[in-house]
């Protein structure tokens, strides 16, 4: 028997990157699985993907901002009306930001990346954990950063939010822990993905592939992390297997958070 069976999977920021991974993964371990994202293309691209993978999967396709509340309620609710149930909810839609000194960042672009990395994680548990509560079950894995416990610099808006991602984390664990319910986070270092690849053409446009290697030399591994590689630690901590693990925050960074 497979850890998903039965299971129902809701991921946002589903269409690309770290969502798609752990679609594909929880999949292939016999979720049911829904997927939001902003983009329609990059949804259906990553339902072809999961079929791919795992041709019998139930897939559902939502699409959402998840900055408006008015779309993460429509999210949830196609869930409920489809599966009956959330089991495990990977809160995972963000953006990085304009690259800026904090004086230079602006108002603007910092309620922008606020809206969606810090708002849309609140939004989404604020819809999601009272079903998960009135099940007595649940595991919810919402994505910070390496970001989100130190400085990187250049991001106010992303180091802003991802702290808060943290902080939003600790709490609902505290909380909803006695109901069956987890909350942890995961926080991803130097993960090549659409939006990290975007981050390095921010630095060098002509050669963002120059860049890349010159900002993974700092790690440890001294290499990039996989999307699958991430997908496996979100699949973790929404089995069975973590029952005992809840309002903690895992760096998924080959070490380099903990170097000095």
């Amino acid at each position: 028997m497979s850890r998903f069976d039965g299971k129902t999977i809701l991921i946002t920021g589903g269409g690309s990157g770290l969502g798609r991974a752990t679609a594909v993964r929880v999949a292939q371990e016999g979720a049911n699985v829904v997927l939001v994202d902003v983009s329609e293309k990059g949804l259906e691209e990553a339902r072809q993907d999961v079929l791919s993978e795992a041709p019998n999967v139930q897939i559902l396709t939502v699409t959402a901002d998840v900055s408006k509340e008015d779309d993460v309620a429509g999210y949830v609710g196609a869930t409920m009306e489809k599966f009956g149930r959330i089991d495990g909810f990977f809160n995972n839609a963000g953006i990085e930001g304009k690259q800026n000194l904090t004086e230079n960042f602006t108002n603007d672009e910092f309620q922008r990346v606020l809206a969606i990395n810090l708002s849309g994680v609140f939004l989404g548990l604020e819809k999601v954990l009272p079903i998960m509560r009135e099940q007595g079950s649940g595991a919810v894995v919402n994505t910070a950063s390496v970001g989100g416990i130190r400085g990187v610099g250049n991001q106010s808006g992303y180091a802003a939010a991802k702290h808060g991602v943290v902080g939003l984390t600790r709490n609902s664990g505290i909380e909803y822990g006695e109901h069956g319910v987890r909350v942890n986070a995961i926080a991803p270092g130097a993960i090549w993905t659409p939006m990290v690849e975007g981050s390095m053409k921010q630095i060098d446009a002509e050669n963002p592939r120059r860049a890349a290697e010159q900002f993974v030399q700092a790690n440890p591994t001294k290499r990039y992390g996989e999307p699958h590689e991430i997908a496996s630690v979100v699949a973790f901590l929404m089995s069975d297997d973590s029952t005992y693990v809840n309002a903690a925050v895992l760096p998924i960074d080959g070490g380099q958070s903990a170097k000095y």
